[in-house]
């Protein structure tokens, strides 16, 4: 996110108010070894999204970093 542009950062801010507007909770991936301009170009292409699929979509980004996160815990 440091290296990314300030147009990328602004976009980034603007699809996340909108995602929460249409979903009713803050927008989930899993950003590890993605750059910001990844990150919002999957940001852009889950908002058409219904509002079923996406919550299976967040769902399974949420087990994920859950996932990492014990992993990285368990082998310090």
């Amino acid at each position: 996110m440091a290296l990314a542009s300030v147009d990328v950062r602004e976009r980034l801010a603007r699809e996340n108010r909108d995602y929460e507007t249409r979903f009713g909770y803050i927008f989930i991936v899993c950003a590890t070894g993605r750059s910001a301009a990844e990150t919002l170009g999957l940001l852009e292409s889950r908002l058409p999204n219904a509002p079923a699929e996406e919550l299976a979509i967040a769902a399974e980004a949420q087990r994920r970093i859950t996932h990492l996160r014990l992993t990285r815990l368990l082998a310090s």
